[in-house]
């Protein structure tokens, strides 16, 4: 086969200076518009400027890398010779579940409480963030106080990240640019599995395994929908829809949710209405520990021997004390701890006994919600079946006592005949109601 060599005649170039000055024919006039030449140079000191602030929030951000590599802190959970748990050291209660752990429930009262658009949105809710700022204007303006909150579900694991809670406009900046990071590296569900983990919703719990523990004493997959609905109203505040405190405005917000829940399309109208007719059937906070706080100075020796060797945080390395998740054996046996504790304890008992009754001079208002003073009241009962009780009324044969659950009984005279302790009368002399 010949090949034949194609000539600089043969091989026409594109005429670049031709193409070049019909460019420019078509260019220049727009060009020689004052305000052509004034909005490109408004634009690029725009841009210019955008790079500048984003550069000046973004530096010292947490990178992909670190993000992919993020894990919450967990408790040391230490255990007796045989095993049993006697003891745990936490800042953060936590139980750390994957995404496929959560039941589909939660995570949709979750969203419709929280972000209803958060499968659909790059971090930012755009139109909840105008009227955020627009609210924070008027009322930084006004003095009216604190703006609504336009955070979405990924700005609030940001937040966490970033553990600044301060009021400002620069920590809003960097959420922002941090969420941006976030929905770029990981996906919606890993996301979504750090928040569930992180969120803090009250009575220490931080994470919804951990709240369903503390307010219900079971397993998140075991919740309820009323339950779910309830737990999805605390990352707003927890302590504003406390069950004890703020019952009302809790079944409210709860209500909320499930009418949101109903309008996503995630429970029907029958679900809802049941749901909203049931109970908060929260219990009382700590009445669900696991196991009793053991070892007394013996644990807190445990605990520094690990500070020690471990650390105290996550920067002190990935197995410290109240963040690498450590289970500890120890030599402590909880049946003889427990043996020697009850022993001392009854020998107290019976010295201060044969000293008369003490008044501990304590009041609690029988108008309120006694029973709940009650229990935060700072008494402790010392053996497990001893109550605290306080006097709701009283005759000369009997008083009529209260208990931390809620239930009443009666005190008679002949049971509380001791003497009281620095003073004239008997015991029941001396009580008085509230």
């Amino acid at each position: 086969m010949r090949a034949d060599r194609l000539s600089a005649s043969q091989f026409q170039l594109p005429d670049l200076v031709a193409f070049n000055q019909r460019v420019r024919e078509r260019i220049d006039p727009w060009l020689e518009k004052k305000w052509v030449r004034r909005g490109g140079i408004l634009l690029l000191a725009g841009f210019v400027l955008f790079s500048g602030i984003w550069l000046y929030f973004a530096s010292g951000l947490p990178s992909s890398e670190k993000l992919l590599a993020y894990q919450p802190s967990l408790p040391t959970n230490v255990r007796g010779y045989d095993g049993t748990p006697v003891q745990t050291f936490a800042r953060e209660r936590r139980v750390e579940l994957s995404y496929e752990e959560f039941p589909p429930m939660v995570v949709q009262a979750f969203i419709s409480a929280e972000d209803k658009t958060f499968f659909r949105h790059g971090g930012i809710d755009y139109p909840g963030l105008i009227g955020a700022v627009f609210d924070f204007t008027t009322k930084t303006a006004t003095g009216g106080g604190r703006a609504r909150g336009g955070s979405t579900i990924t700005q609030q694991v940001a937040k966490y990240l970033l553990q600044d809670s301060s009021y400002s406009i620069g920590r809003k900046a960097r959420e922002a640019i941090l969420a941006f990071r976030l929905e770029s590296t990981l996906s919606k569900e890993q996301i979504l599995e750090l928040y569930l983990n992180s969120i803090f919703l009250g009575r220490n719990a931080y994470g919804v395994q951990a709240a369903s523990r503390a307010y219900f004493d079971k397993d998140v997959k075991d919740l309820t929908l009323p339950e779910a609905a309830y737990l999805a109203v605390l990352p707003k505040a927890p302590s504003n829809y406390d069950p004890v405190r703020a019952t009302q405005k809790a079944l409210t917000r709860r209500n909320y949710v499930l009418r949101e829940m109903e309008n996503n399309g995630y429970i029907t109208a029958d679900q809802r209405a049941a749901a909203s007719a049931t109970p908060l059937g929260t219990i009382r906070y700590g009445s669900n520990e696991k196991f009793r706080q053991q070892g007394g100075y013996f644990m807190e020796e445990v605990r520094r021997t690990l500070l020690k060797s471990y650390g105290d945080n996550a920067n002190d390395g990935p197995n410290s004390v109240y963040a690498g998740g450590l289970w500890v054996r120890t030599s402590m046996n909880p049946v003889m701890q427990d043996a020697a504790a009850n022993a001392l304890r009854e020998g107290l008992a019976r010295f201060d006994g044969g000293r008369g009754w003490r008044d501990l001079e304590l009041s609690v208002d029988l108008n309120g919600d006694w029973a709940a003073q009650l229990d935060r009241a700072a008494v402790g009962t010392g053996f497990a079946d001893w109550k605290k009780a306080v006097v709701l009324s009283k005759d000369s044969a009997e008083a009529r006592i209260g208990f931390t659950n809620g239930s009443t009984g009666s005190l008679p005279r002949s049971v509380a005949d001791l003497p009281k302790r620095g003073g004239g009368g008997t015991a029941f002399d001396n009580l008085r109601p509230a």
